[in-house]
């Protein structure tokens, strides 16, 4: 190899180089505009000093319990400050922070701790009783932390834990956090979910976060003080980066627990909400609600949305209501949104119907991104620009996940020829952007939530008088998607749809229990294997 003169006692010290962590973008905000509202939560202000200074506590806190880099910290919070404190206080300390979807059961959440190996694990007072279902499944134990948040109006029954507040006050607030020894340290796990046997462990580091956050403030144009919406729930991808995002534009984060149509209008009028983020359902929601709720809004909002495409009447409604809608795609592998449906001004002065057509795209890579692609996934060739030709959608660059904790065979499987194989099928247009057709693993997304077809299937052959179940995706006008179960009985069983459907929300989150059974033969190839594109076809004409 060449000599390289600039590599000549040039080396890196700690004057020319430091890893690269999103949690100096809170404290470059609290040091620069102390003051300025960081969090709104109800009633509830608290400035960027405090916000700042509370994080502190709760990595000293933690640490003064005995968690340090590498340790495993669950959360399972609702869009709530303590929530956003989790995203700086558990990393300050060193530890991996492990946020749990709150509408899982407690058999998947009790898999998560022990595959994670919590340590501790800071639980909102409405999802107590979930986490003490799951406990009991689980091998781990974690130290139990109560948060009471003053927005839940719920039932206070007594729990054995120590207050969140309490453990808070425990901590220094001007503790000396810890800076990542490496940037390639992990930040955060966060599980897939489980589309081939038990979920995966989606590992991100310090860079990625970092990177992906930068990215999201500039592909979303968001501005210096933006004001932000917690619609999107911040367990899934972490909130998609924008706990660490907000702080580095020094904007508001307006904390949300519920998604309901009036506290979202309220939010919008009231405090100036420029952005937020969330799948279809939301945009649906808000559309949907009453006069007397709607506001009328005197700023144009950004909505980004994921997941299905929204349908055209939609769109022009959320048009016609002050927001400007954008698609995002991304996986939990690439920290959430990693392309974008760049919107070029032109295509503005198009007919409706072709503006929606090509809004139904998921566009181009993220700034942060470095290469995105279709493949074919035999030959590793790209496909051909033609919008027709299906391959499979692949990622490489710096926001692609560390890879999946403790399961080395589907990390290497994942990352196949130097990119990452996303599963996802699509096709490439002409001008670069893609544009998703299926899903390999028959994955379902209902209100932005993934459910995996195999999870549902293997609950239904559990009920005594299931011979062959095989659930696909069926259009719904509200969720977007929902599971439509084909079933064949076995002989001299007897089952009909309420039945069924009872033994599914036992052994199911509710989100998950399919909106549709449907009884007869089942179509197969001539190997015996379920054709699910046959059923797709003939669920997209059920009735809703």
């Amino acid at each position: 190899m060449a000599h390289n003169p600039y590599n000549t006692d040039m080396d890196r010290t700690p004057a020319n180089y430091q890893p690269l962590t999103p949690l100096t973008f809170l404290e470059r905000a609290a040091g620069v505009f102390p003051e300025h509202t960081a969090i709104i939560h109800g009633a509830l202000r608290r400035s960027y000093a405090e916000f700042y200074a509370r994080s502190r506590q709760l990595a000293s806190a933690l640490a003064r319990s005995g968690i340090g880099r590498g340790d495993t910290v669950s959360v399972l919070l609702a869009n709530t400050p303590a929530m956003l404190e989790c995203h700086y206080g558990v990393p300050m300390c060193g530890a991996v922070l492990h946020s749990i979807n709150t509408r899982l059961d407690a058999a998947i959440i009790a898999f998560q701790l022990d595959h994670a190996m919590s340590r501790v694990a800071i639980v909102d007072r409405e999802f107590m009783p979930l986490m003490q279902k799951a406990l009991a499944l689980a091998t781990a134990k974690p130290v139990l932390i109560l948060y009471d948040d003053p927005e839940f109006d719920g039932p206070q029954t007594p729990v054995k834990a120590p207050d969140y507040e309490a453990f808070l006050s425990g901590g220094d607030p001007e503790f000396t956090w810890r800076m990542p020894e490496d940037e390639w340290d992990a930040i955060s796990i966060n599980y897939t979910s489980g589309t081939t046997g038990d979920p995966k462990g989606v590992v991100s580091h310090h860079r990625g976060a970092y990177l992906l956050a930068q990215g999201n403030a500039l592909t979303t144009s968001m501005q210096k003080h933006a004001v932000y919406l917690w619609t999107l729930p911040m367990f899934h991808c972490n909130g998609w980066c924008f706990p660490w995002t907000v702080s580095a534009i020094i904007g508001t984060h307006v904390c949300l627990r519920q998604v309901r149509a009036e506290p979202i209008w309220n939010a919008l009028a009231d405090d100036g909400v420029t952005h937020l983020c969330g799948a279809p359902i939301v945009m649906s929601l808000m559309i949907s609600a009453p006069d007397e709720v709607k506001r009328d809004l005197d700023h144009t909002v950004q909505f980004f949305t994921a997941a299905a495409p929204p349908p055209e009447k939609l769109l022009a409604e959320m048009k016609a209501a002050g927001f400007e809608v954008t698609h995002l795609y991304g996986l939990t592998e690439t920290y959430g949104p990693a392309v974008v449906n760049d919107w070029h001004q032109a295509w503005s002065e198009l007919p409706p119907a072709d503006q929606a057509a090509l809004k139904s795209r998921q566009g181009v890579r993220y700034l942060a991104l470095e290469q995105l692609d279709v493949f074919n996934p035999e030959t590793m060739c790209p496909v051909p620009r033609d919008g027709k030709t299906i391959g499979e959608v692949m990622f490489r660059g710096n926001v692609v996940m560390k890879g999946y904790f403790r399961n080395p065979k589907a990390t290497q499987e994942a990352f196949a020829d130097g990119w990452f194989h996303s599963g996802d099928l699509g096709v490439m247009h002409p001008d670069g952007y893609i544009q998703l057709k299926d899903r390999s693993k028959d994955i379902i997304i209902s209100g932005g939530e993934n459910i995996s077809s195999i999870e549902v299937e293997e609950a239904l052959y559990r009920h005594p008088a299931v011979a062959v179940a095989a659930v696909v995706a069926m259009p719904h006008e509200k969720w977007g998607e929902t599971p439509c179960a084909f079933l064949e009985l076995r002989t001299g069983h007897q089952a009909d749809t309420e039945e069924l459907r009872a033994w599914c929300r036992d052994q199911l989150a509710p989100y998950k229990v399919p909106g549709k059974f449907v009884f007869m033969p089942i179509p197969r190839t001539s190997t015996g294997k379920i054709q699910k594109f046959a059923l797709r076809e003939q669920a997209r004409a059920i009735p809703i």
